[in-house]
């Protein structure tokens, strides 16, 4: 979401793939330059949540459903994800920045932190039926700062370790908060909950939409993501190698565990609100939980269900979109012509994130199919346009402008 480089029209890919044969990983570095792909993933990333908010309902079925129900929770996990990038990017990317840029740095990503979660915050309190992510990618940035100048075969083995491990930790605090008081105390001593009227910390680490407890490692793999060399095509080979691997594991062992567990399948239909698990193991359309989470809701494997195995599928589908849209924007220049409105959108995604939000506050959020898809479609062409016009004239976008002027207090750092 971070406008991390000085742009150019976003439709010439800046990072060329080397034609020379590949040197060895001690003599090549990763560009610093910009990735036109990256902002293509971040484009996709905020139309896939324009559908996720404002499109049809997927469980309409049909192949509309089907590419609509790609969309949701794996977008906002892709947003997460290229977070992740980001940071690496202020901090210094090949290599982190050490003395007084270092501390600069850190603190600009302070400072990103805290108005990112004023701004989430702000965002919920207009009250849209919309789950806004900023809150938590503010808290999110902030804890993660710490992990900045490792390699990336250690952050990338830190967020296996987070996926694996996460999940059932927060599956015990979940439970414990239902089953006991300490919650309600806790949230009575937090200050953070009586400024915003939400539950606080607590709510961002655990019981909210994105609890930071597993989303941190969608953050600590873009990290460990902006650390390789994407511009040669092993990388990219291997990249999509391992987000297709990580996809199988996580939605295919899914599949699995519901089948080979016993009653995992009926714990988890009865535990849904009425609908069909059958889906369980990739679409959010299995439902909600109506009273209490059931161990069996460990082996499900939709986006929003805060389970290793979403973690992994998600984290795997992520990878795949980011290295086809780095290897087609260096290869396909048509394909990154064509592509120039969602690249747009992705160069200004904090603004085009928070209007849509603005929009659904004036407008609302349809439900009906026909209204749904007009409104999606609305959404977007919008915002494509006003990006279009809006990067052909100015490096930032207008609220990435004020939090890169914000961030700049971060320059008195001695």
């Amino acid at each position: 979401m971070t406008q991390h480089a000085p742009s150019a029209p976003p439709h010439p890919p800046l990072e060329q793939p080397s034609h020379q044969p590949d040197a060895p990983p001690a003599v090549r570095a990763p560009s610093t330059g910009r990735l036109v792909g990256i902002d293509l993933a971040r484009g996709l990333a905020v139309l896939g949540m324009y559908a996720a908010h404002v499109g049809p309902d997927p469980t309409m079925g049909g192949p509309l459903g089907f590419v609509l129900e790609l969309a949701r929770g794996r977008a906002s996990a892709l947003f997460a994800l290229l977070a992740g990038f980001s940071l690496i990017l202020i901090t210094g990317r090949p290599e982190p920045r050490t003395g007084r840029a270092g501390r600069q740095a850190v603190g600009r990503i302070v400072i990103r932190s805290i108005v990112l979660m004023a701004l989430g915050f702000a965002l919920t309190a207009l009250d849209t039926d919309v789950d806004v992510i900023l809150s938590f990618y503010g808290l999110l940035f902030l804890l993660v700062l710490p992990l900045h100048r490792l390699s990336a075969r250690t952050l990338a083995a830190i967020a296996v370790a987070g996926a694996l491990i996460m999940p059932q930790v927060l599956y015990v605090i979940r439970q414990s908060i239902e089953g006991g008081d300490w919650a309600d105390t806790v949230i009575a001593g937090d200050p953070l909950a009586r400024i915003t009227g939400t539950d606080g910390f607590l709510e961002l680490l655990f019981t909210g939409e994105y609890p930071v407890l597993t989303w941190m490692s969608f953050m600590v793999a873009g990290m460990a993501l902006a650390r390789l060399d994407l511009t040669r095509a092993r990388t990219l080979a291997r990249l999509s190698y391992a987000g297709g691997a990580l996809a199988v594991l996580g939605y295919g062992g899914s599949w699995l565990a519901l089948h080979l567990v016993p009653h995992a399948w009926g714990t988890v239909a009865a535990a849904t609100d009425g609908a069909s698990p059958a889906s369980a193991w990739w679409s959010d359309t299995v439902g909600d939980i109506d009273d209490g989470t059931p161990a069996a809701w460990l082996l499900v494997g939709a986006p929003h269900s805060q389970t290793t195995f979403s973690i992994l599928g998600n984290t795997g589908v992520a990878l795949i979109v980011v290295a086809a849209c780095i290897w087609a924007t260096a290869r396909l220049p048509r394909l990154t012509r064509l592509a120039t409105p969602v690249i747009a959108v992705g160069m200004i995604s904090l603004t085009t994130y928070v209007l849509h939000i603005l929009a659904i506050r004036v407008v609302g959020m349809e439900e009906e199919t026909a209204p749904a898809l007009l409104a999606l479609f609305l959404f977007s062409a919008t915002a494509m346009v006003l990006a279009v016009v809006w990067t052909r004239r100015f490096r930032r976008g207008p609220l990435e402008h004020l939090l890169h002027a914000t961030t700049r207090l971060a320059d008195r750092v001695t």
